[in-house]
């Protein structure tokens, strides 16, 4: 392995001219026979790996500096969704007069020191900033979701990142989403079916709540905990698999053998058939 190749990999895949011009000339050979290749400027990583998306987001650090900070997507993957898609990388820094790539998004912002992490030399967004951040693309309420259920942040972090960052276009699309989060949902499945809930006046119901059934435990998406009545969102994404087929009759099973009822309802009800699940719900809370 040569000199290049170790700068490298202690780099995490990028490689900066500016801190390395000792080796100054064995960069502009390799670059000239196509072993690096130029990610942005001054900055270098080998050709094979100009697509990994780690490789991409520690490049855009290096070249926008120490005192940049990664948000949005970038920020997503560091801390609650490590496969969340990478884009064009963003990043915020109080000035910036360097020239745009393409492939990187400067916006001229301060991030308060409370909502920067900071892991192995990368400098990014705190995950309740993130989704904020985030909120306003059209899937926004996914991206909520995904941190609440990943325990990274809590909706008050969310609100207190949101009144951190004021006067910010889009601004008035965030609030509207953190307040129909206001019930944490865990996914776009039990968004819906809190504002149905909630346009039906059935109250009473709390969320992801964990629940003791024989020697195990569980969390179940909604539950009136009084009347023991259990409400779960059934997707294919997280139970479409033989095992998880399995782990939902054994969970159900331990739920109803604890004294509760356990009511399993589909993306395609909520949104098709809203008044049998209300009814169900109703005739479930009368038991």
């Amino acid at each position: 392995m040569n000199e290049i190749e170790l700068r490298l990999r202690a780099g995490g895949g990028a490689i900066a001219r500016r801190c390395h011009r000792d080796i100054a000339g064995s960069l502009d050979r390799q670059l000239r026979a196509g072993t690096l290749t130029s990610l942005l400027p001054g900055v270098y990583c080998a050709v094979g790996e100009a697509g990994d998306p780690m490789v991409r987001i520690r490049a855009t650090q290096l070249w926008a500096g120490p005192d940049a900070v990664l948000t949005g997507s970038a920020a997503a993957r560091l801390s609650f969704w490590p496969d969340c898609p990478l884009g064009v990388v963003t990043v915020a820094a109080p000035a910036h007069s360097r020239r745009r790539p393409r492939t990187v998004q400067l916006e001229c912002r301060r991030i308060p020191p409370e909502l920067v992490h900071r892991r192995d030399g990368l400098v990014f967004s705190a995950p309740s900033l993130t989704a904020v951040d985030m909120a306003v693309l059209p899937d926004g309420g996914d991206v909520i979701d995904r941190v609440l259920r990943s325990g990274m942040a809590r909706l008050d972090d969310m609100w207190a990142a949101f009144h951190l960052q004021p006067q910010r276009p889009g601004n008035r699309v965030r609030a509207e989403l953190l307040h129909d989060s206001r019930d944490e949902p865990w996914s776009e499945a039990e968004r819906l079916q809190h504002r149905l809930l909630r346009a039906a006046r059935i109250t009473g119901w709390r969320t992801n709540v964990w629940v003791r059934a024989g020697v195990s435990g569980y969390y179940v998406d909604l539950l009136f905990e009084r009347q023991r009545l259990a409400l779960e969102i059934d997707g294919w994404e997280t139970h479409g698999t033989r095992r998880a087929f399995e782990e939902d009759r054994r969970r159900r099973n331990h739920l109803v053998l604890a004294g509760y009822v356990v009511l399993n309802f589909t993306w395609r009800q909520l949104v098709e058939e809203p008044d049998w699940v209300l009814g169900c719900t109703r005739q479930g809370l009368g038991r």
